[in-house]
């Protein structure tokens, strides 16, 4: 089907064109990671606030990338890995029977460490999701969504006269923010970002991290990040990891100046980790 690639923004659709921010929050109590007999998280209590980026830190190996997935269930993909305790999006348990992880996958969207764009056009990147989801009824629908997702991931400007070409043709950090956009396509509630910049240039991190900054204003967003500077810069709340333990979480700057936990300190001035 030939789509329509010379579009115009969409001056009546505000960027910002969510209802007014929900009061979602994410909540894990007692969580514990298993894969097979080794566990890798231990009793994980941290709540999620709405419209807040929170990063994730700690050493390598920690369990912060492992927590991040079991926030939408990525880890049921593993088969050795079992997860017990609670975990809530919005009041809803989503480890719950009852619960359509393709849809929870809609609501809590993921970015991954390295870009990884279908092997489409920039505009089926978007599109697919919404069209897979029953989001577009129409042609125009659709295009809709695909520019208003790319407006949002501040990407329209750079790609919207060759929307026909490979998302693989992009540059690194424009193929990251392209994931975003394909995740935003989906209308999510969360988005999870697994280190989104470990693979980009210092000018493509700064363009990514003020388009986090910007995101915050309509999503919940939880970074797992080896970058203290970045969970410093990105950040409103921070849960520090180790071995498998959440050691500390709070407000940013509090973590950063004046810990509670001896560890946290240690790991912040490079003493551990």
């Amino acid at each position: 089907m030939q789509m329509n690639t010379k579009f115009k923004p969409l001056e009546n659709v505000p960027l910002n064109a969510d209802p007014s921010p929900r009061a979602i929050s994410i909540c894990a109590e007692k969580v514990n990671v298993f894969y097979g007999e080794k566990q890798a998280l231990f009793d994980i209590d941290l709540n999620v606030g709405a419209n807040e980026v929170t990063s994730l830190i700690g050493p390598s190996g920690c369990g912060k990338s492992t927590f991040l997935r079991c926030m939408n269930r990525m880890n049921d993909t593993i088969d050795t890995c079992r997860v017990s305790g609670k975990i809530t999006l919005d009041g809803e348990d989503i480890y719950s029977r009852d619960i359509d992880v393709v849809e929870l996958r809609a609501r809590v969207g993921m970015v991954f460490q390295k870009p990884n764009p279908f092997p489409k056009s920039i505009f089926e990147n978007v599109a697919y999701g919404p069209r897979i989801h029953g989001l577009a009824h129409t042609k125009t629908d659709l295009e809709r969504i695909v520019v208003t997702s790319l407006q949002k991931a501040g990407l329209f400007e750079e790609v919207k006269d060759r929307l026909q070409q490979p998302g693989t043709s992009l540059s690194g950090g424009q193929q990251q923010r392209l994931c975003i956009a394909r995740a935003i396509a989906v209308q999510p509630e969360v988005i999870l970002m697994d280190e989104p910049c470990s693979a980009l240039d210092p000018i493509a991190t700064a363009i990514v991290e003020e388009l986090i900054d910007e995101l915050r204003q309509n999503y919940t967003i939880v970074i797992v990040t080896h970058s203290m500077q970045q969970a410093a810069r990105v950040s409103q709340q921070t849960a520090f990891f180790h071995l498998g333990n959440l050691v500390e979480t709070g407000p940013t700057e509090k973590i950063f100046t004046t810990p509670d936990d001896p560890r946290t300190e240690s790991y912040i001035t490079g003493r551990i980790g």
